[in-house]
């Protein structure tokens, strides 16, 4: 794989550990650019680099982004709480304008955790019978609720669930409705959890994450990925699982 220069938009935790695992793959950081260093975007070294990795908060990552694709640097954002404003740069993206790689989470057990969800969800449906929920718990620093995996999640299982027509952030469903429960709980990295319950019995499917490394070492693989490649692009594009 060819160095990259890279530049890391938001220099939090996953920052660190992002620009860790780059570095121990042989890319090269250009430039950091942390809240309230906008003007960086018109650095020398963020028009040369190669692409941008973006970890930082909801109100941000768009204009994060956008700006990103404006002077024709592919981004690789995994910011999640801002999908209203994702279709925006996706059609920008579409028509050949930019490139942006988005995923609500970089960790590659969690791409095939989806893929086994939506695979149980589909088997499910001969037994009508059990009663459906998702069960999501991260980190207090964590500022939205559902998780963008959860929302990823409960849209990846509604596709083979056709008696149920959405989700909705509760404890006490209507009925068709997927519930998700949100739990906020000291530094936990990120715990989603299905449960099938019936009258008689109980299935339970989880995916508990130890630690950033996950997420961040996905993201520079989407990095290189998105160097590569032009447009929108995903996981599922990344993993090859379409």
């Amino acid at each position: 794989m060819q160095a990259l220069k890279i530049v890391l938009i938001g220099y939090g935790k996953m920052g660190h550990v992002i620009e860790e695992i780059a570095r121990a793959r042989g890319h090269e950081i250009v430039l950091i650019i942390d809240r309230d260093e906008e003007h960086l975007f018109d650095d020398p070294r963020f028009a040369a680099a190669d692409v941008a990795i973006e970890f930082t908060a909801p109100a941000m990552a768009y204009d994060n982004c956008r700006r990103a694709i404006d002077r024709g640097v592919p981004v690789v954002s995994g910011t999640t709480g801002w999908a209203d404003k994702l279709p925006e740069l996706r059609e920008r993206c579409e028509a050949g304008e930019g490139t942006l790689f988005w995923s609500s989470n970089y960790s590659i057990g969690v791409q095939l955790f989806l893929q086994i969800n939506r695979r149980v969800a589909e088997l499910m449906q001969a037994a009508p019978g059990y009663r459906l929920s998702l069960d999501e718990t991260h980190h207090i620093h964590k500022l939205d609720a559902p998780s963008g995996t959860a929302i990823t999640l409960a849209e990846t299982i509604l596709a083979g669930r056709p008696e149920l027509h959405g989700w909705e952030l509760t404890d006490k469903p209507e009925p068709g409705v997927l519930p998700i429960i949100a739990h906020r709980e000291g530094e936990v990295p990120g715990i989603h959890t299905v449960t099938y319950t019936s009258e008689v019995d109980r299935i339970v499917l989880t995916h508990e994450a130890f630690g950033r490394q996950g997420f961040a070492l996905g993201a520079v693989l989407a990095a290189e990925y998105a160097y590569t490649h032009r447009g929108w692009l995903t996981m599922d594009d990344l993993l090859q699982l379409r």
